[in-house]
């Protein structure tokens, strides 16, 4: 079976799965407590408790994130491209550039799969 995140280690599972718990039973928390006595210390502390589960799991799986933002990879190309240019006016033909950059770029989602 294939994993759908890259993010799947057992701490960060951990992190979310007590986050999402505390998250879960903090709003019948606040719920029931409003109901039965109205004390509003109590809703207050149980949503605050609620918000910080709620925002330690948005930490966690941010800055867990292991892929890179786009805007690194059109920076990459950018290089990319200039250094085609530069090599094809020293007299490199251009066509077979591409075509090494091609087969480069085979090779290594080639390499990426299998590890």
């Amino acid at each position: 079976m294939k994993k759908s995140s890259h993010n799947s280690s057992p701490a960060l599972r951990n992190i979310r799965i007590i986050c999402s718990v505390v998250f879960v039973a903090g709003i019948a928390g606040m719920i029931i407590t409003s109901i039965a006595g109205n004390n509003v210390g109590l809703v207050n502390t149980i949503g605050g408790t609620t918000a910080i589960s709620a925002l330690v799991l948005l930490v966690a799986t941010i800055s867990s994130n292991t892929v890179r933002p786009e805007v690194f990879d059109e920076a990459a190309a950018e290089r990319l491209e200039l250094k085609i240019a530069m090599l094809s006016k020293s007299g490199a033909d251009e066509n077979e550039l591409r075509e090494l950059v091609r087969l480069a770029t085979q090779l290594a989602e080639t390499t990426r799969r299998k590890s």
